[in-house]
């Protein structure tokens, strides 16, 4: 559907092997021209059509500890109580010990209250070099991912990961992209897009987001697009006109950063860049700037509102 890529030899996934099927990655991926890496943007009819959904790490400070009674279930109130029809769900605020159960029960709670399950949010770092450590995160990931397919949503956020010390660019990328392959798969297989988010690290900038999904062979693997976090280059719009026609879901921040000197974001223009790429899906407002959240998020939340109703217009 959205990739034309050569063939290429799948790695070896478990135990000390992956150290064996890295190098042979290496080699491969340093052989293949450039423009067998290139996919091909999701065929979607323009312009996209967007919907407004609220990530709970908005408001992580609630979330965390449980403060004042807030949990994943007073969170899906919340955006039921702003009129905000999905609900982007972190991981990390999750009980210690998650039960289908509990997972059962949230969905249930969802649905009554008329709130998609609009994506999830998890930490990894498919870019260390300890393949032990990689593996982990490789199963914490795919653990994550039934739980997902069990509340409904359809695309999780993951991180690639920073480049390790005394380790090669190309030893590094190899590294994620089999295992952004090996999970993408595996997600494909539930129903799921796995995002692959801007996120400092070797996703600092987007050529080097795009070299790493490029890489990857697996039909479930898309770009999390975060609005605000193209923060080492002077025009992070461009940048992120570059990666949202590979987008399986957008973050909003009511901030930006070029050349890391904050501003207000233009949020117009970043609605409008993500329309007119051809991207039809949730926005999410992931609210990270000074103001509290249960005072600023409400404003925001209307004006996100009419910008949506402006374009539809």
């Amino acid at each position: 559907m959205m990739r034309k890529l050569i063939t290429r030899r799948r790695f070896v996934s478990h135990g000390s092997c992956l150290g064996v099927a890295v190098a042979i990655a290496v080699s491969e991926f340093a052989k293949r021209p450039k423009q067998a890496w290139a996919i091909e943007p999701f065929d979607r009819p323009k312009p996209g059509r967007l919907r407004l959904s609220l990530a709970a790490y908005s408001l992580r400070d609630l979330l965390k500890g449980n403060r004042d009674g807030w949990d994943m279930f007073r969170f899906v109130d919340y955006c039921h109580q702003l009129g905000v029809p999905g609900a982007e769900l972190t991981s990390y605020y999750f009980p210690a010990e998650v039960s289908t159960e509990y997972l059962n029960q949230l969905k249930l709670h969802c649905h009554r209250l008329g709130i998609t399950v609009t994506g999830g949010a998890i930490a990894n770092d498919f870019c260390q070099a300890d393949p032990a450590k990689v593996r982990k995160d490789i199963e914490t990931t795919k653990l994550w991912i039934d739980r997902y397919a069990i509340l409904g949503a359809n695309v999780i956020r993951i991180f690639a990961g920073s480049q390790p010390k005394g380790d090669t660019w190309e030893s590094t990328v190899a590294r994620c992209v089999e295992a952004v392959d090996e999970v993408g798969d595996y997600a494909a297989s539930r129903g799921i897009y796995l995002g692959l988010e801007n996120h400092g690290g070797v996703t600092a900038k987007a050529d080097g987001l795009l070299e790493i999904v490029r890489g990857v062979k697996s039909k479930g693997v898309g770009i999390n697009l975060d609005s605000g976090n193209f923060r080492s280059t002077a025009d992070p719009y461009a940048e992120l006109a570059q990666i949202a026609p590979y987008a399986v879901n957008a973050q909003l921040k009511v901030e930006m950063f070029p050349n890391g000197k904050q501003e207000m974001a233009d949020l117009p223009r970043v609605l409008r860049l993500l329309s007119e790429s051809s991207y039809s899906g949730w926005v999410a407002l992931e609210y990270e700037a000074a103001e509290p959240p249960l005072e600023a998020i409400p404003k925001w939340v209307q004006a996100l509102k009419q910008h949506l109703r402006d374009m539809d217009s």
